[in-house]
């Protein structure tokens, strides 16, 4: 989504100058400046002159705007070449800078119009999607089959379709896959990543909530629910486990009414300048309603609007309500405070 100009060239000149102002008497070229970010990935000169351009700029993502402002927290950057120090060697006074800098260039970002979620300055990006179990799967799922469908092998199908169409149309010129867990690579963990589906039927999924266990919401089976696996979370206000909601009298059977989703997007671990999104539910509703909610053009840019204002830093992980009317899973809104069961990181006297 396109921020306004105003704002835009705001951003824009906040950055040329730190170019060309921050070291008087040190001149840096887009080309070095290029060179330099481009240790976390790539980042043509182009690019650069882009996010400087007055007359048509483009906006970096939140994760760019943190690496400028690390490399000019300190004049070091430019010891033996312009290059990116990390984070972890920054003395305090630089550390205190840096700080300074994130803070005004995503203050910068975030008073604008929202960027989608789904847009990625980069690629490639990796959606994977769980396998349905065996004894769901139809006998178009099997490879002896004269009329094999990969797809019928995946679960959450409704997911899928909806979040590739959305991610493509957002991202043309990308290189953007699906694949099942089995089938990821090496390289699939290096890029932008997207988890449909919960734990129990993605060990991909399990795999990176293991090296993320900085976010305190788990999922795992509870013998009271024989139909998925339910969330819970467990921080310094106790531990709360959220089920979905039945309606025991619909035609004489339970009717699932509404169903448990988490929505997070948090640093990829094992590349820290791409991305890791994961959109799963208790059941395949909760899950569809998870991506719907930042692909349905009736909510998302609400919604969008909310996690900007809410998350300066894009880093988020929240459990919403997802209602399902006539079997059918409705977008969550995240600007009603009753879908959001629960928000991480909370802000300080503000805990759900």
């Amino acid at each position: 989504m396109a921020i306004e100009s105003g704002q835009a060239v705001r951003l824009a000149r906040t950055l040329r100058d730190l170019r060309e102002s921050a070291w008087p008497g040190e001149e840096l070229t887009q080309l070095q400046l290029a060179k330099a970010l481009s240790v976390e990935s790539r980042v043509a000169p182009a690019t650069v002159s882009s996010w400087e351009s007055l007359s048509s700029p483009k906006t970096p993502t939140p994760a760019r705007l943190s690496s400028y402002a690390r490399f000019f927290a300190t004049k070091r950057s430019l010891e033996g070449g312009p290059h990116l120090i990390a984070e972890k060697d920054l003395r305090p006074d630089e550390l205190e800078r840096f700080r300074e800098l994130e803070d005004q260039l995503l203050g910068l970002l975030n008073s604008s119009e929202p960027r989608s979620t789904f847009a990625f300055e980069d690629g490639p990006v990796t959606i994977i999607c769980p396998e349905a179990p065996e004894g769901e799967r139809g006998p178009l799922a099997y490879g002896d089959n004269a009329n094999y469908t990969k797809l019928l092998r995946y679960a959450d199908q409704d997911a899928l379709i909806e979040l590739w169409g959305h991610v493509r149309a957002e991202n043309p010129e990308l290189d953007v896959r699906h694949c099942l867990p089995q089938e990821v690579t090496a390289d699939d963990f290096s890029s932008h990543v997207i988890l449909i589906g919960g734990v129990g039927w993605n060990h991909v999924t399990r795999r990176f909530l293991t090296e993320l266990d900085k976010v305190p919401i788990s999922q795992f089976e509870d013998e009271r629910l024989k139909t998925g696996d339910v969330f819970r979370v467990k921080d310094e206000d106790g531990e709360r486990v959220f089920f979905p909601e039945w309606d025991e009298q619909a035609e004489g059977r339970g009717e699932l009414i509404e169903d448990v989703a988490m929505v997070a997007r948090l640093r990829n671990p094992f590349k820290v300048s791409r991305t890791l999104t994961i959109c799963n539910g208790v059941h395949s509703r909760g899950v569809l309603g998870a991506v719907r909610c930042l692909t349905d053009k009736r909510v998302r840019e609400a919604n969008e609007k909310y996690l900007a204002e809410r998350f300066a830093d894009g880093t988020f992980a929240l459990l919403v309500r997802v209602p399902v009317l006539r079997l059918e899973a409705l977008s969550p809104d995240l600007q009603n405070p009753d879908t959001r069961l629960y928000e991480w990181p909370p802000k300080t006297g503000d805990r759900r």
